[in-house]
């Protein structure tokens, strides 16, 4: 089954677009939590069994494990396999925005793939088709490639224009027009920008985009929902992290983060 079955068939399951962000920062983990052995792990455990009715997938962020060093890989190894044995299901999004020369990608290819066994990653395009072919030749696999990002400097570089054309504009063609020639490609669209993504969606068709930038950051759910979904009423991967795994800060983490979950998921679903 590739990532974009196995997606569409859990955004059906569960009738959600909406993506949980495992972004667990050690910072803010609760306490209650910091005292056990491998307290990422069951920070995520914990949000898992409490979210996995309501979402189409989930999306840890590595850079939060990796600053740990081994114990954090360790940490997303076990959160990993944990998806995978207990929601198998479910797909998972390596958020690690690689991007290489073509051999040093294959070592990130083994890393997500291999060891991981993550569903998908994501990756900048900036190095061309050329230099993420490794990635792009797993056909079962989804290369999600940065386009529009959610931060507020993303217009520095990506407005520039090309040929009258703005740098993501150029990206999303790229991608769209000769990159995906396996259907493994989709785009990363900020929620924070919903006319870019509406413009993005103009020549995407029907492909499939990760939306960050709904919750903490500011996206606004109506119109990232109608800017962003395709022809199908799908098409979509809304991802929410700190507004829905940090929403409580105590014991009551996890029933928090449901709830938050639930009424993200609803809300969307409202504008479908």
């Amino acid at each position: 089954m590739t990532f974009q079955q196995k997606l569409d068939a859990m955004v059906t399951k569960n009738n959600s677009l909406l993506c949980v962000g495992l972004d667990s920062d050690w910072e803010k983990l609760p306490k209650t939590i910091k005292s056990t052995e491998y307290p990422q792990f069951e920070f995520n455990k914990a949000i898992i069994d409490v979210t996995h009715d309501l979402v189409c997938g989930y999306k840890p962020n590595s850079a939060f494990y990796e600053y740990l060093g081994s114990e954090g890989i360790r940490q997303l190894k076990l959160t990993c396999d944990y998806i995978r044995e207990q929601h198998p299901e479910i797909p998972i999004i390596l958020d690690a925005k690689r991007a290489d020369i073509g051999s040093t990608n294959k070592g990130y290819v083994s890393f997500a793939f291999d060891y991981l066994k993550a569903d998908a990653i994501t990756l900048h395009p900036y190095l061309g088709k050329e230099a993420l072919q490794p990635f792009l030749n797993e056909k079962d696999k989804g290369c999600i490639i940065l386009c529009r990002t959610s931060n507020r400097g993303a217009k520095e570089f990506q407005d520039q224009l090309i040929d009258g054309d703005p740098l993501y504009m150029v990206v999303a063609r790229k991608v769209v027009n000769e990159w995906n020639e396996n259907s493994n490609c989709m785009l990363v669209v900020g929620a924070t920008y919903p006319d870019e993504l509406a413009h993005i969606r103009a020549v995407a068709g029907d492909m499939t985009l990760l939306v960050p930038g709904i919750g903490a950051q500011g996206g606004d759910v109506e119109k990232t929902v109608k800017a962003g979904l395709n022809s199908k009423k799908m098409g979509m991967i809304i991802n929410s992290s700190r507004g829905i795994i940090f929403a409580s800060s105590g014991a009551n983490f996890a029933e928090r983060a449901r709830a938050e979950a639930l009424k993200l998921r609803d809300e969307i679903n409202q504008y479908r």
